[in-house]
């Protein structure tokens, strides 16, 4: 019995927290894995298991091999992946966290397409709102929404991306004295507590510096699609992403304000570890959503 398929048997335990979990996603006994983790501490001298009939935990001398063998296997795969490309459909698993607010909205289709057109790959969608950490997650990538900063990371710009202070016309008639920015502090806000300033709202002047007006209201929510219908039942003014809010503005149930105060430097990216060998899977859905996004626009 080789090495690495020793290795795998153990990943596999880790990653399904259990030796009966890891059974059923692998269709292996779990007298066989039992047996092939217990081979591996043999070969390593070393115990990465601690096993008891109601627990299950890794020893400090587990979670370092499990990082460093995660990370070799993974560059195995993707070597595999780069041989095969051309001579086979893609298989296996890819998986990604995107945020929710991207899964729920009307850009969320260019996944499903994705896995339409690549019936053989499983695509694992895990919808989150924070910033995942995709090598101890264990993800191959992430889709955000963001002004992208350094992070060691990876990063293909796939879309534009900005966001709309907007209104009704009803409510725009009962506050018309919105000349500037700072006049929003004055009027009924809706919070999209997903942001990460919340309580204030970032402009740009022309110049690039940036100022924060503080801002409140008769509702806080996590959520840019209920921020939605609160804007278009005409209680308050709202920061909306453009893909949600676009189709209101289009037909004029909303109206923008201060544009040429809103940033241009934010984008959807496709962001992925850093590894001498990017697995194919990653790359042709990268490009699928950059040709998804520049179809739709």
């Amino acid at each position: 019995m080789d090495t690495l398929t020793r290795i795998r048997a153990f990943i596999d335990v880790v990653e399904a927290e259990g030796f009966s979990a890891a059974a059923r996603r692998t269709g292996r006994s779990k007298a066989l894995l039992s047996k092939y983790v217990r081979e591996l501490e043999d070969e390593l001298g070393a115990l990465l298991l601690n096993r008891t009939t109601r627990q299950f935990s890794m020893t400090e001398a587990g979670h370092t091999y499990y990082r460093t063998a995660s990370d070799i296997l993974k560059e195995i795969d993707n070597l595999a992946d780069l041989v095969r490309e051309n001579n086979a459909q893609l298989k296996g698993r890819l998986k990604i966290s995107v945020p929710r607010t991207f899964v729920d909205a009307d850009v969320g289709q260019s996944l499903i397409d994705f896995a339409k057109e690549n019936p053989d790959l499983q695509l694992e969608i895990a919808a989150d709102d924070r910033f995942v950490d995709l090598i101890e997650e264990g993800f191959d990538l992430a889709i955000r929404v963001t002004k992208l900063e350094d992070s060691g990371m990876i990063a293909r710009k796939i879309s534009d991306f900005r966001v709309h202070v907007c209104a009704t016309p009803e409510f725009l008639e009962r506050y018309p004295a919105l000349e500037h920015p700072t006049d929003i502090s004055n009027v009924p806000f809706i919070v999209d507590t997903n942001s990460r300033t919340q309580a204030s709202v970032r402009f740009y002047n022309p110049d690039s510096t940036s100022f924060a007006v503080a801002v409140s209201g008769p509702i806080e929510v996590n959520s840019p699609h209920a921020t939605l219908r609160a804007a278009l039942s005409g209680i308050g003014i709202a920061v909306i992403p453009d893909f949600i809010a676009r189709k209101p503005i289009e037909d004029g149930r909303l109206v923008t304000l201060f544009n040429d105060y809103i940033p241009t430097d934010r984008g959807i990216y496709a962001v992925y570890p850093h590894r001498r060998y990017l697995p194919a899977k990653v790359r042709i859905f990268v490009d699928f959503l950059h040709a998804w996004f520049k179809k739709q626009a």
